[in-house]
């Protein structure tokens, strides 16, 4: 009924309007216009429900990633180690409007600079072909796809995709090819450098790093120390000159230096000879750093050996300086340990006790061949050994280690208190040392084969973990237990004497390959990670010292030769039941 209504207002529409409608009623009665005018209305709001509903166009589907590779190969959004012209194919579940790339795929490095690229298109238009311009090497590039990319039909991406790209090291040489002895000497000689040429103008002694000031280090001046004397032996100074350096040393030492007990502080500044505070609290003594400047004191007193006045008295000065230092009172009340700090503000408020197995060796070695403050043997078997704790006896990637933590710790483990020491045919009751700084070099070199956090770069050519600079200012003992990417130099160049062929292999990587960045004008920078493609423009010494010493060491043993052939360091040894050919 209401449909047939509505087609006859349709029909009256189109051939009247309201006016002529009036005019042809107008004779009728009212009751009927009344009814003529009620069904007028109805006619008319029929009429007004058939205007067509605009129809709102739907929005365009939106498109998702499908797929990714990298040179040809998926493995997620992370990429390392890739050439300076990766091909970078990305596929979508739609085609693309190709118009859109430009303004929604970047590719930028680390510093925000926008690397070119072309883009081709495969699949109908759904793969994205990303070719950019050469890129540098060992740099960190990022590939990102925004959501305003869109398809062919308008549609927008669904979410956005980012590429993370590490570029390969540059494998081409660096530096001409030249003999490993050759080479060894280059970097004894560049080295030498940081401790001669960069010695503190005032005193003679070793800046802590490159940017130090005045602030010189008294274990980094003990390798220092040895390395002065390395360098009179190659002639890289003459021996007057290493004299006279060693009596600037002496004497600033001796005269100007301020000690508490006999002990030095880890830092001084290098005009003054006041402490410049490590910590809070470590204001006063370090037995352990007095104990690395004593093993060059005493090897540079064994070599400037001539019976001229100047060279007698720097003997009589550095046996002075031995023996001022109060050993027996590091033992805090007579205790059967030693304590590495003391402070003439904190005390014993630290409490640290020198125990091992770590670097710190050499200090109950000097502290029991002291002629004036000397420990008794229990004093090393209670508190450095801890009546045998210091046994290992575990396997870690295919070598037993005799003695220290797991997996060895950082190799300056088997270097600073080695320096000195000769570790050839030595033992005692707790352990062979040729066998334990070996294995502990082999299980570090074999860690970073295995390379189980896969850090890019690790292997046979490049390895050693130990205390360095890392990225952001920072500095961390590095171990297989504490790995954060971080390989310095000196971990792999001074474990030659242990590890040869290894070393060798890693040494000339670090010179040939990586030259351009981590070679300067004092030899090898502190460290650097391929992984995060970092690397250190700091020198330090007590990382330089080990470099030049132990290649010494295992070039021709001087600095182990020296050492042990002081009459109060063999008879010290023998006191603790050390055994082996220099005793």
């Amino acid at each position: 009924m209401r449909l047939s209504v509505c087609r006859r207002a349709d029909q009256a529409a189109s051939f009247c309007n309201f006016l002529d409608f009036f005019n042809m009623v107008s004779g009728l009665s009212n009751i009927r216009i009344y009814l003529i005018l009620a069904v007028f209305c109805i006619l008319c709001a029929c009429s007004k429900s058939k205007q067509p509903t605009p129809v709102t166009p739907p929005n365009p589907s939106s498109f998702s990633f499908n797929t990714l590779k990298v040179n040809g190969v998926f493995n997620g959004f992370t990429y390392k180690g890739v050439n300076t012209v990766p091909v970078i194919r990305v596929s979508f579940s739609a085609a693309v409007n190709t118009a859109s790339v430009a303004n929604s795929i970047s590719f930028k490095n680390t510093a925000g600079t926008a690397i070119s690229y072309t883009a081709a298109y495969q699949n109908n238009d759904s793969t994205i072909v990303i070719t950019p311009a050469a890129l540098q090497p060992i740099t960190k590039y990022t590939l990102n796809v925004s959501t305003d990319l869109k398809s062919s039909s308008g549609g927008n991406l669904q979410s956005v995709i980012t590429v993370n790209l590490t570029t390969a090291i540059d494998t081409t040489n660096k530096f001409p090819v030249v003999s490993d002895d050759q080479l060894l000497d280059i970097i004894q000689k560049q080295t030498f450098k940081y401790f001669y040429d960069f010695g503190h103008p005032v005193s003679g002694l070793a800046r802590e790093r490159n940017t130090s000031g005045d602030v010189v280090t008294t274990g980094g001046s003990g390798f220092g120390i040895m390395a002065l004397v390395t360098g009179v032996s190659r002639q890289y100074i003459t021996r007057a000159q290493g004299l006279a350096r060693m009596q600037l040393i002496v004497a600033f030492l001796k005269n100007t230096a301020q000690t508490f007990h006999g002990a030095f502080p880890h830092w001084l500044n290098g005009s003054t000879g006041a402490v410049v505070p490590f910590s809070t609290q470590d204001d006063g003594a370090d037995l352990v750093e007095t104990s690395f400047l004593m093993e060059g004191l005493l090897t540079a007193r064994q070599y400037f050996n001539a019976a001229s006045t100047d060279e007698t008295n720097l003997r009589a000065d550095i046996n002075t300086l031995y023996n001022n230092v109060e050993w027996d009172w590091f033992r805090q009340n007579a205790q059967n340990t030693l304590y590495w700090h003391w402070s003439p503000d904190y005390g014993w408020s630290t409490n640290m006790q020198v125990n091992g197995w770590d670097e710190a060796l050499i200090t109950y070695v000097l502290a029991a061949s002291s002629t004036t403050h000397p420990i008794p043997k229990i004093v090393y078997d209670n508190g450095w050994a801890g009546n045998g704790s210091i046994r290992n006896g575990n396997t870690y990637y295919g070598t037993v280690l005799p003695l220290g933590p797991a997996d060895g710790g950082p190799l300056f483990f088997a270097h600073y208190s080695f320096l000195g020491i000769n570790p050839n045919g030595l033992s005692d009751a707790y352990a062979s040392y040729d066998v334990q700084n070996k294995a502990h070099a082999i299980i570090n070199y074999n860690y970073c084969i295995a390379n189980p956090n896969n850090y890019y770069g690790y292997g046979s050519n490049c390895w050693g973990l130990t205390a360095s600079d890392i990225e952001n200012g920072g500095y961390t003992a590095s171990s297989p237990t504490n790995d954060v990417s971080v390989i310095a130099p000196t971990a792999a160049i001074a474990s030659l004497p242990y590890t040869p062929t290894q070393s060798m292999q890693a040494l000339r990587f670090f010179y040939y390959k990586l030259g351009d960045k981590m070679w300067g004008p004092y030899g090898f920078y502190d460290a650097f990670s391929l992984d995060d493609t970092w690397f250190a423009t700091s020198d330090v010494a007590i990382d330089e010292g080990p470099i030049i010493d132990m290649i010494e060491n295992y070039r021709s043993g001087l600095l182990w030769n020296l050492f042990m052939s002081c009459p109060e360091i063999k008879t010290g040894m023998k006191s603790l039941g050390f055994q082996g050919p220099n005793l």
